[in-house]
């Protein structure tokens, strides 16, 4: 018995030095240090917009607090004032690309209607003064007579008035214009989403929004785009005196060599020598398909109007009617159901972007200090995308354009696979 309550004794003693041990492991654990951690720079951002932002940030109560490291809170709200700026004027981006979208559908259905409108009313007036020369005379001679001189006259004031605004060329404006508010909306939000917006990104984003709206107009009268220059320009919707390579500096290396630089200079040469060449070409052409058709149209309905008037006197008159008006609704129909002066705007634009690219291309190339350039390797992917092609694909292009000149021989391909 004696044995028993002294082993018991031995294991309460044993149990409590084990128990105790135990509880001072366990005080005797070292404090944790303070432990410094970045907010996401998204979350930054917005609390600095807000102005809820504070340098601690409480984790419980009587518990200690982590700080954020000044020098970052210092640079993200010397931006803010960029960032809002920005988000200004990415809303506004936003708001006139929808707009132009709008504009756009109810000009494309302005061509439809007219188009429709004025050729009923001149093949009605035709059926008219045929019916009229077939036979009768008095008061149905010169009430078919009378309706048919009408409805030409009707059809040659519309006619000039829709082949003066050419409605398919303002379409096709609108839908360029929402494509680049599109693109420039794009890069506006990637400037946002993954880097520290400057003042000259600020200044950048409003100068190409006012280079927009001053390249496409939304309104018909007064300060619109020219529908039959003299001359066939390309369209420019880029500040012409912005200088095109950002000076923002921005992280990554640059990766500029003599082989970019001289593959670059060789694709400026293709892209003069064929593809702007090749769209001033054809834009001068449909520019004149387009006049010719514009003055035949209202010129054609107004002589059948004439001849009209003089049916019942004599044979020719009524042939001259009916065979003006069919070729006016003719003509009318080729000009605005195939929309030329869309073509027109198209080849427009298209030598306009070969312009820009000229111009990118052009202005990196001139620029001596390396730093203020896009990276070369970004910039050379960029080129290669916006002409289809792939890296090797416009390396090619360049070596081809390259041995081309050494012997005297014509590029015999595009620089552009898209169009």
């Amino acid at each position: 018995m004696a044995s028993l309550q002294t082993s018991g004794l031995l294991f309460s003693s044993s149990s409590s030095t084990t128990s105790s041990k135990r509880i001072n492991a366990a005080i005797s654990v070292p404090k944790l240090p303070k432990i410094r951690f970045p907010l996401p720079r998204n979350s930054i951002k917005e609390m600095i917009l807000r102005g809820s932002f504070s340098n601690t940030v409480p984790l419980e109560k009587n518990a200690e607090t982590t700080t954020i490291d000044e020098p970052f809170i210092n640079s993200t709200a010397a931006s803010a004032k960029e960032i809002s700026q920005l988000y200004a004027i990415l809303e506004t981006v936003a708001d006139r690309a929808e707009m132009h979208k709008n504009v756009g559908e109810q000009r494309d259905n302005w061509n439809k209607l007219l188009l429709n409108s004025i050729n009923m009313i001149t093949l009605t007036a035709t059926t008219m003064a045929g019916v009229a020369a077939t036979g009768g005379a008095g008061a149905p001679l010169l009430a078919l007579r009378l309706s048919s001189t009408l409805l030409f006259t009707a059809a040659t004031g519309m006619l000039f008035i829709m082949n003066k605004i050419q409605p398919s060329q303002l379409a096709e404006e609108q839908r360029n214009a929402t494509k680049l508010f599109r693109q420039l909306q794009s890069q506006i939000q990637t400037t946002l989403d993954l880097y520290d917006p400057a003042e000259l990104d600020v200044k950048d984003a409003m100068d190409n929004l006012l280079a927009l709206d001053k390249a496409y107009p939304l309104p018909l009268l007064g300060k619109v785009i020219e529908k039959f220059p003299a001359k066939f320009e390309p369209a420019v919707w880029w500040p012409r005196s912005h200088d095109l390579q950002t000076k923002s500096k921005r992280p990554g290396k640059n990766e500029w060599s003599e082989e970019l630089e001289a593959e670059m200079r060789e694709v400026i040469e293709v892209i003069k020598g064929k593809d702007t060449e090749d769209y001033m070409r054809l834009g001068n052409l449909a520019l004149k398909i387009n006049k010719i058709l514009a003055i035949s149209g209202p010129l054609l309905t107004g002589i059948a109007a004439a001849g009209s008037a003089f049916v019942g006197n004599g044979s020719w008159a009524a042939i001259v009617a009916v065979a003006a008006g069919a070729l006016a609704a003719t003509v009318n129909t080729f000009e605005h159901a195939c929309q030329v002066g869309m073509v027109v705007e198209m080849y427009r634009n298209c030598a306009g972007f070969f312009s820009l690219m000229e111009e990118s291309i052009e202005s990196a190339l001139e620029e001596t200090e390396l730093e203020r350039r896009e990276d070369g390797e970004m910039f050379e992917m960029k080129v290669a995308l916006q002409l289809g092609r792939s890296l090797s694909e416009l390396r090619e292009l360049a070596q081809n354009s390259s041995s081309s000149r050494i012997y005297g021989i014509e590029v015999d391909e595009f620089a552009s696979k898209l169009f």
